[in-house]
Order: structure tokens, then sequence, then C-alpha cells
């Protein structure tokens, strides 16, 4: 069965799109959020996590409980092998990493376009997940043009050549771009800019070239009272929060509370 892509009919309405990350290879996660129905898709940031193919298989079933389209960011080294594992799964959207060139945008949209006529892209007929109950040519395909197509924008040389790099990624359809502050200020060995007020010029350029090329500028953000600065300044797709910091947070407010309490004793 073809879980049907929520997050892409959102996104194509025009409509604010809300997700949610993920570190935890544990099925029971993706199910947990989608359960809450309060989110459009959950990331899963594989690029900072371990697992395997059949992580991938069970991680797309358990959202599959929810309701819930997955994304999967990955590393960018065997990025196109994994892409399309993921998409033999059932995740319905991709964020590449690492992008760098114009050339690397190609090299993305080659990992998860139909290889079909005017595409260019390198992706065929997978017989997995989605073809497990029955098995359409043409519903196949119509789930592969609804993956929602991302790519970060968080090196020093990208933002240098970000004009290049947009205009190839609206020709190559890409439908979001993710600004990263943490590569960026490692990749211009300035390690304490991604904390200072001096990154946000950046930030606001990545957004406003986004715009300006018709692509989506999507953010990330830790907590709810920080969108607002970025709704001022025309986003509209959030990513809030991962599993593994919340749950940090709520040890340490727990342990902290009740350690306080019984050391008064």
């Amino acid at each position: 069965m073809i879980l049907p892509n929520t997050f892409r009919d959102k996104f194509d309405r025009g409509e604010p799109t809300v997700g949610t990350h993920f570190l935890f290879a544990d099925t029971d996660v993706p199910e947990l959020i989608g359960d809450t129905g309060l989110f459009d898709y959950a990331e899963y940031v594989a690029e900072y996590s371990a697992f395997d193919m059949r992580h991938l298989y069970e991680l797309a079933r358990s959202a599959q409980c929810g309701n819930l389209p997955l994304m999967i960011k990955l590393d960018q080294e065997a990025q196109s092998f994994w892409a399309q594992v993921a998409l033999g799964a059932g995740f319905k959207s991709v964020l590449f990493t690492d992008v760098r060139t114009p050339e690397d945008v190609d090299e993305c949209h080659r990992a998860i376009a139909p290889d079909s006529p005017n595409t260019g892209g390198h992706m065929g007929v997978k017989l997995r997940r989605p073809a497990l109950g029955s098995y359409s040519m043409d519903g196949y395909l119509e789930d592969l043009e609804s993956i929602v197509f991302a790519i970060m924008i968080e090196k020093n040389v990208t933002v240098e050549g970000i004009d290049g790099v947009l205009e190839r990624a609206k020709e190559r359809g890409v439908d979001m771009t993710q600004w990263g502050p943490a590569d960026f200020s490692f990749s211009r060995g300035q390690l304490n800019l991604m904390g200072s007020p001096e990154i946000r010029g950046f930030e606001e350029k990545v957004i406003a070239k986004s715009l300006e090329y018709g692509i989506r500028p999507r953010i990330e953000i830790g907590a709810v009272e920080q969108a607002k600065r970025y709704i001022d300044l025309g986003v509209r797709d959030f990513c809030i929060g991962w599993d593994r910091m919340i749950l940090r947070a709520a040890l340490m407010n727990l342990g902290e509370g009740l350690k306080k309490l019984v050391e008064s004793l």
C-alpha cells in the first residue's frame, strides 16, 4: 500500500508546514509523533544516527500507523543509495546535505527523480514496500513525483555562490532549502560564529534568496517563541525540536527537581 504524501499535498496548497526531528532508530518514535496529529511530517536525521535498510523499512511502517509522512536527512557520501532505499521503504521526502555547487544539485536530483524521458533521473522501478500489496506503474510514478525534495544551504562556498546553486535548484524542482548554521560556521573556520549575532546576516541572505528563486526556506527551531522572527522574514515552514534534546531536557527537569527536594529532607 502506498501511503499518500499529505506533506506534499499541504505544501502544494501553499500552506505552512510543521515537522519535528528524531534521531532514535526506534519504531515507537515515529508512531508516537504521528499519533499526536500535530505534525505534517517527521524528519529522521539519519546523518547523525545509526541505522540499516531494515530500520528504514520498520520506521516507515510505524509512521504509516500514525499517517505520518517521513523525511530522511542523509550523509553526502552515500546519499544516492540511501535516498533510493528510503523511498523504497516508504519515506516521502529527502533532505540532501553538503550541497556546494550547481552540479551537487544535479546529483541530488538524479538520485530521486524517475528514470523516465525528460527527467534526467536515475530512480528506476524498485519492488520494495510500496509494491507489497499491489503494483501499478502509474501509482509508482505518481508516488515518486510527489517526493518533497529539500537541500541544505550550509557551506560558506554555497552561500558565496548562492545564485548559481538556487538557479539550478529551481530548474531541478527543489522544493525547500534548509539553512545550516553549524556547518556554515565550521566551513568558514569560525567555530563561534554560529551562536553570534553576526550569523544572522548570512541566514537572512539564504532566506531572502530562496524566496527570490521561488523555493521555500525551512528553518529549524528549538522553541515556539523563536518562530516569530522567521515568520516576519517570510518563512512558513518549520521543523521544531529533536527527540534526543527533548528527552535530555525532560530528564534534567525531573532529576534536578526531585534531587533538590530529597536533598532537603
